[in-house]
């Protein structure tokens, strides 16, 4: 029969409808199938990882399993990508230029300009949403930093997380970094899990690892034949930098020799595995100041020695990504499908200079720019704990140096250091190398080059939309052709750099370069290199060929254009925040029971101002104890609890612990209040009372700013991360027994200048990467 016109909800149908079923002919829409033996593909993307330090680029560390893949499959010794974080990852997952993407920096700021929107738009689509429109299977653990951190909070947008990114599932940190020991909140899928303590031998790298596996065998026993797409992205090697004891016991002793011997060491294992042609020179060490770099042997043997202890803690860390490498094969082996496994195994950006030139016990102490003669970035701790869960470090930068090797500069910087990563590809049943091919390609690619190169090796069409929404085109080239043949040319010739100043531009053989300038942003000294006879980046002939300079800075400032890079971000504009965030700074009343806040929530209740902490009790009765509420981790916080039948305050200033006994609680306590009050030299001077009394006063604590306290508040526990390492060790999460009514705060003025804020939020934000 036919339908008539008024009959609504059969649009579309192709099949015939009747007046039964029975004089009706069924249709189902068709669901995305990926055409059959399409390869499945795996993403592994290390954090802040430098061009050596891995065997097949010439580390002493022991990756058997990335050496492994680089035997079977290729690498890319001119793989190019951004100087940061969250830039990288966009370029990486949607083909487009970072500033286009809308990642100018990383995700956390909110300068409010089209290419610093940090947030993915309308019109990008991303590697995982073109895959499963194509019939994969797709799935994310580990770090995103594709999300402001003021969108991490329950009932904000999730435009940008994940599973509403492509992702089937998600597991994962979606801040910048994280304690592997003490991770301040995952997330699984749209929820963050809420977790009071992890389990003891718990390690970070371990557990995405643990759910990585899971979800391939799960899909494996719903569905034999789906392809998949999973993007392990670790949070290693970001810091801070912390290993298992087992790990680290491997490397012992290893790195006694120092930096300047290590680099020599790789560099010599670079040429010979045909990595640089001969000739290259390595860049001597990093002498400009800022990013200088001492002698080894001109160092103290008390500074060699400990130097020493965060390099075995940084190869720990290496050797353990390689394990969860491992885990990933085995499990696809285990499937019989690793010959038909694209595998991809690159870095966000170069290593890291943020350990400053010691290095540093207390990682966010580094960050923080206390204006005080008496607080140092490195609060000093048992030179045995390093690495540990008690400690949060970073190598000094000659060892930054040392993963760059044999480049000059680090993340951050346009600079080859900053910039050039290792990047291995294997692919056995779709990529076979040619007799005698090492499987080295030297020809310019850029991480922009990966989603359509992935795309045109699985076969799978690029949609023109998203949502109804036309998408932007790609920026990157597929690479595939130099992939399969050592001698095709580089199908990417040009591409641009910029970097809150840090600027680069390549063309054909030529690099030009410039460090981000003082005072004007928008002045560089531009340097040229040569980079088919020079490689590393060391003969500056910007003298020699002024007409190329002009020519190539040209080109950078219309590709700049073209690219959405303009306004420059400025050092002010680092830390500027959209005003509807004030709204975070709002007094908030928290029930127990409540999960842990999320960390810039809660950080927005205290940071740089005075602020009140109220806590209504039912009455206090002897015998009860407990965290009445906790406020960060061994890194930074603050705690109130009773026990023993007192009342103790403690603030952990970046490792420094100072706490106040207030004496016995009496029975029938109905409130107990800390108030805080900014003080000179960007410090805290804490009251505590008791039923409206006085009882203690702990003054001159140094504010958490910056990154701390990392973990949220918790009322009625202590969760997660510790604020006092030692009340842990005896109670535990040491949950209140008593009846707790509910923690108030109440924030206060801001009570520091604003000069000094700025300072520090911009020294915060690099932090975060």
């Amino acid at each position: 029969m036919t339908v008539p016109p008024h009959a609504r909800g059969y649009e579309g149908f192709t099949g015939r409808i009747g007046r039964t079923v029975d004089d009706s002919t069924p249709a189902w829409p068709d669901a995305p199938a990926a055409a059959p033996g399409s390869p499945n593909i795996v993403v592994v993307l290390v954090d802040d990882m430098g061009f050596s330090d891995i065997g097949p680029f010439g580390s002493e560390i022991d990756t058997p399993h990335l050496d492994r893949l680089a035997a079977s499959g290729v690498r890319l010794t001119n793989y190019h990508t951004t100087p940061l974080c969250s830039p990288s990852r966009a370029a990486l997952l949607t083909g487009l230029n970072p500033h286009r993407a809308g990642y100018g920096f990383v995700a956390n700021a909110d300068p409010g300009f089209p290419g610093l929107r940090l947030e993915l738009s309308d019109d990008t689509q991303t590697l995982p949403e073109i895959l499963r429109a194509g019939g994969y299977a797709t799935y994310a653990v580990g770090k995103w930093h594709l999300v402001r951190d003021a969108n991490l909070r329950p009932g904000a947008t999730r435009d940008s997380w994940p599973t509403q990114r492509g992702f089937d599932r998600y597991y994962g940190s979606l801040e910048g970094l994280n304690s592997f020991f003490h991770p301040n909140q995952l997330v699984s899928d749209n929820s963050a899990v809420d977790i009071e303590e992890y389990p003891e031998g718990y390690y970070l790298t371990d557990d995405l690892t643990d759910k990585a596996v899971s979800y391939l065998r799960d899909l494996r026993a719903h569905d034999a034949d789906k392809p998949f797409f999973l993007y392990f992205a670790h949070v290693a090697m970001h810091g801070p930098l912390q290993a298992k004891d087992s790990d680290i016991a491997k490397y012992r002793g290893r790195y006694a020799r120092g930096w300047d011997a290590v680099r020599q060491s790789r560099f010599a294992s670079q040429l010979a595995q045909g990595l640089f042609p001969a000739g290259t020179e390595q860049v001597p060490r990093n002498v400009e100041p800022g990013f200088d770099v001492p002698e080894w042997d001109s160092l103290d043997a008390y500074r060699r020695a400990r130097f020493a202890r965060y390099m075995e803690v940084y190869a720990a860390m290496v050797d353990s990504v390689d394990q969860s490498v491992g885990r990933i094969l085995d499990t696809i082996e285990d499937f019989g499908e690793l010959d038909n496994t694209i595998v991809v195994f690159t870095s966000d950006n170069g290593g890291t200079a943020e350990g400053g030139p010691e290095g540093t016990r207390s990682y966010f102490a580094e960050f923080a720019r206390v204006p005080d003669p008496e607080w140092a970035g490195d609060v000093p701790h048992d030179e045995a704990l390093i690495g540990s869960a008690r400690l949060g470090v970073h190598y000094p930068r000659g060892w930054g140096q040392a993963s760059n090797t044999p480049f000059r500069f680090y993340k951050g910087q346009s600079f080859a250091g900053g910039v050039r990563v290792p990047f291995v590809l294997s692919w056995p049943a779709g990529l076979r190398k040619g007799h005698g091919d090492n499987g080295v390609r030297d020809q310019f690619a850029y991480v922009t080059d990966l989603t359509p190169t992935l795309l045109s090796l699985a076969g799978v069409g690029v949609p023109g939309h998203r949502k109804g929404v036309q998408v932007k085109a790609f920026d990157g080239v597929d690479a595939s052709a130099m992939l399969h043949d050592r001698a095709a040319s580089s199908t990417h010739t040009e591409q641009y750099t910029e970097m809150v100043g840090n600027r680069g531009f390549y063309r054909d053989g030529w690099k030009l370069l410039a460090l981000r300038p003082e005072g004007d942003v928008d002045a560089p000294r531009w340097q040229l290199f040569d980079v088919r006879a020079d490689p590393t980046e060391i003969h500056d002939v910007a003298d020699r060929y002024p007409e190329t300079v002009a020519e190539l800075a040209a080109a950078w400032d219309e590709s700049a254009w073209a690219n959405t890079v303009f306004p420059l971000l400025t050092p002010a504009g680092l830390a500027t925040r959209r005003p509807a965030e004030l709204t975070l700074a709002r007094p908030v009343r928290i029930v127990p029971g409540t999960p842990t806040l999320e960390r810039y929530r809660s950080s927005q209740l205290i940071a740089f101002r005075d602020f009140d902490i109220r806590v209504d009790l039912t009455a206090y009765v002897a015998g009860d104890e407990g965290v009445l509420v906790a406020h960060g981790d061994v890194q930074g916080g603050y705690l109130l609890y009773v026990e023993d039948g007192h009342l103790v305050f403690g603030v952990n200033s970046y490792g420094r612990y100072a706490c106040v006994d207030a004496g016995p609680l009496p029975p029938g306590t109905r409130r107990i209040e800390v108030s805080a009050v900014v003080a000179r030299r960007l410090r805290w001077d804490f009251t505590i009372r008791v039923d409206g009394e006085d009882v203690a006063r702990l003054l001159g604590q140094v504010q958490l700013v910056g990154m701390a306290p990392w973990t949220g508040i918790s009322v009625g526990v202590d969760a997660r991360g510790p604020v006092s390492w030692e009340l842990r060790e005896r109670r535990g999460p040491f949950r209140y027994t008593g009846k707790l009514t509910a923690v108030t705060y109440s924030p206060g003025p801001v009570g520091v200048p604003p000069a000094a804020v700025r300072e520090i939020e911009r020294e915060a934000e690099y932090a975060a990467d």
